[in-house]
């Protein structure tokens, strides 16, 4: 009998056990973890969204990039022919006489397909054909930089002599350096 009555006590230990705090939790404690979760997925999602919000911004800036390259920066290969044609059309354009030019590459440090070509070019003209001659500089298709401009001479009152160094970079697909 006391067996009995030890079991049946044991056995109501446990319904009671079960009907008042189930081992999967109560309706409310369900309720808030799925509200946790639920929160927790739509910062997820928002990370994502930003992330991918990032990833095509980057595309469009490398797209953007790779356009400004290959519209401003020479190519390794025909870098002297087209700067010396470039560099005649706006001498004739502007009135100017353009003298033999020197040209000096460099590396530009911390990249592998950019360099740096230094130009020296004398030109002869009157003041309003050397003006015309820096403002076609400035407007060239190509990025040209004048980095320094000298007056060597003044001849007669109405030839002037400059001495220009002029800056452009160069691209160099192929990585193997000049």
């Amino acid at each position: 009998m006391r067996v009995v009555i030890g079991v049946l006590l044991a056995a109501n230990v446990v319904v009671a056990v079960l009907a008042f705090k189930p081992f999967g939790g109560s309706a409310d404690d369900l309720a808030r973890q799925q509200a946790a979760l639920q929160a927790k997925l739509d910062s997820l999602n928002s990370r994502i969204r930003a992330t991918r919000q990032m990833v095509d911004k980057v595309q469009v800036a490398r797209q953007a990039g790779d356009e400004f390259l290959a519209k401003y920066f020479m190519d390794r290969n025909t870098t002297t022919s087209e700067l010396l044609g470039e560099l005649q059309r706006i001498a004739a354009e502007s009135g100017v006489t353009a003298g033999p030019g020197s040209f000096q590459f460099g590396d530009i440090e911390g990249s592998d397909s950019m360099h740096m070509l230094k130009m020296q070019v004398g030109c002869e003209g009157s003041y309003q054909s050397l003006a015309k001659f820096v403002n076609l500089l400035d407007k060239s298709p190509r990025f040209l930089i004048v980095e320094n401009m000298h007056a060597n001479s003044v001849q007669n009152g109405q030839k002037v002599n400059v001495s220009f160094k002029i800056d452009t970079f160069i691209k160099d697909d192929a990585g193997d350096g000049l």
